[in-house]
């Protein structure tokens, strides 16, 4: 097993993932072996949810659907018509009063110029990459946000929309955030489910992150079983002490 498959399984097992978390990566060269998207999908996000079951390596070609996606991801070679199509659908949002020009340009847009992403499951990774993304229910949200206020040393970011500018949000700050998604992501990710919210992890802070987050969800599973033993107790009349309580764990 290599080391990401092992932490991919550590991840998994610590927070109870129904999804696999996906690796991430920004890199110049496609690399060797890796395969294109094949068909065509309507937003860049739709590649979060296929890297969670196979490995793409995409150009910004592939991206051509989703102006919002090339512009926070500063995506290179794709077709001319991303700035129209980019304008068109800020003209629209704005129209909704949706999002308003001071609130795009606050939007984070990757640093340096990207010519492909790969996307692909953790446990498949060969390499370190650049972010890994999980999809959390509120009660793993609230281990992973446990976790990576401690190794980050402050709050995960909580972003709304657009879902994909948490990507630079992460990689720009080198800190993890959370995204509660958009409304366009969810329409086109099935794994984006109403009761679900997105993470990036740094990938640079990777292990420490994950012994973080075993540590917490062992904390959370023990300090849970305490709360429901004391709720218990005390909506029966009983009176239990702290330390009565604790002896109840056994």
């Amino acid at each position: 097993m290599s080391a990401f498959a092992e932490l991919a399984r550590r991840i998994e097992h610590a927070l109870g993932l129904t999804t696999p978390p996906v690796a991430m990566s920004f890199v110049d060269e496609r690399p060797v072996g890796t395969d294109a998207p094949g068909a065509p999908v309507p937003a860049g996000c739709s590649f979060w949810q296929i890297g969670a079951q196979r490995t793409v390596a995409t150009s910004g070609e592939d991206h051509r659907h989703c102006s919002i996606g090339v512009h926070t991801h500063n995506l290179t070679d794709v077709p001319s018509s991303q700035v129209h199509e980019l304008q068109t659908a800020l003209s629209a949002m704005q129209g909704l009063d949706y999002v308003r020009p001071n609130e795009v340009e606050a939007l984070p847009v990757m640093k340096k110029p990207g010519k492909h992403v790969v996307y692909g499951p953790l446990h498949m990774a060969t390499e370190r990459p650049s972010l890994v993304l999980i999809f959390a229910r509120a009660s793993q949200g609230l281990i992973l946000s446990e976790a990576l206020t401690r190794v980050d040393g402050e709050t995960p970011a909580a972003m709304g929309r657009p879902a994909c500018a948490m990507i630079p949000q992460v990689l720009n700050s080198s800190r993890s955030a959370s995204s509660l998604g958009c409304c366009g992501a969810r329409a086109y990710l099935d794994s984006l489910t109403d009761d679900v919210a997105l993470w990036g992890l740094s990938a640079a802070k990777l292990e420490t992150y994950v012994d973080a987050i075993e540590t917490l969800a062992k904390a959370n599973s023990v300090l849970s079983r305490f709360h429901e033993l004391r709720r218990t107790d005390i909506e029966s009349g009983r009176t239990p002490s702290v330390e009565e309580s604790l002896a109840k764990l056994g």
